[in-house]
């Protein structure tokens, strides 16, 4: 895990993160929300997990220290420690808070108290605030519902766990999540600021890393799969030949990932399955 990050750090002179207090294997040193804006009323995005009185505590601090307030709130996706202190956060503000997220194509009806004024995000939509404009690019693949914004006053990027501070991203798809690393990487951000872990100064380099690194482990698996060309075999079975120096008591985390890539080359039409084995498609049998 890297260098211990502060509870609150004002990053620049539109942006403050307040860490949500909740550190983990899955969250790093937490989950990152942020305080956007410089006016007299501002955008909160993400919001924490539910029930953490430290974060609502380091919150109101930033909010007093900054003579604030939140009339915005986006959720980058459902993920708890993300949406999970939502009405924590709305039972601390006064007067009327806007919620906006974009909608689950796995659950379109959030799951959401029926006081909250959700409005739902679509593509390309545009939140202002004074002192900075949010972009909203729908980057699906870590789950159906998951948005990254880009700030124009910055040329940054709010990642959310698209793409980490540190360590690579898990996803729920990989064929979509692969075009969403391509749409953030087309807008050549200078910096990105992620859902966990520390600010991202080289992003295009990241956003590079994490594309290779899926492209490889691609690659070994259609290696597998080519060299066995008229037997299918399972997700267990390509893990022995591709993990073969990870140890065997992590062959079931390594299975999920391997799936995942299975899922992706069967949509772009590289194998065939089964049941729940794979084959390798000869492109000679396809002319």
């Amino acid at each position: 895990m890297a260098a211990f990050i502060a509870k609150i750090t004002s990053i620049t002179p539109r942006i403050t993160r307040i860490l949500g207090c909740n550190p983990g294997p899955m969250t790093l040193q937490g989950t990152n929300t942020y305080l956007i804006g410089t006016g007299k009323s501002r955008i909160l995005l993400d919001a924490g997990e539910k029930g953490n009185a430290d974060y609502i505590s380091a919150l109101l601090s930033v909010l007093k220290q900054q003579e604030t307030t939140i009339d915005k709130i986006v959720i980058t996706h459902w993920h708890h420690d993300h949406i999970g202190g939502l009405m924590d956060v709305l039972g601390c503000l006064g007067g009327c808070v806007k919620v906006y997220k974009f909608p689950r194509a796995d659950a379109p009806d959030e799951p959401l108290h029926e006081s909250v004024r959700l409005i739902k995000l679509k593509h390309n939509d545009e939140i202002k605030t004074e002192g900075a404009t949010l972009k909203v690019l729908h980057t699906p693949g870590h789950t159906t519902d998951h948005v990254v914004l880009a700030v124009e006053e910055e040329g940054a990027v709010f990642s959310g766990d698209c793409i980490l501070g540190e360590g690579t991203a898990v996803f729920e798809d990989l064929h979509t999540y692969m075009a969403s690393l391509k749409l953030i990487m087309n807008l050549q951000p200078k910096v990105i600021f992620p859902g966990h872990g520390p600010v991202i100064d080289d992003p295009v380099i990241k956003i590079q890393h994490y594309i290779d690194h899926r492209n490889e482990r691609e690659s070994q698996i259609l290696d597998v799969l080519a060299s066995n060309p008229t037997k299918f075999l399972s997700s267990m079975e390509i893990v022995k030949l591709v993990y073969k120096e990870t140890p065997e008591h992590l062959h079931r985390a390594a299975e999920f990932n391997v799936t995942h890539h299975l899922q992706k080359l069967f949509k772009d039409g590289l194998i065939r399955n089964q049941g729940n084995k794979w084959c390798h498609i000869d492109r000679k049998d396809q002319l």
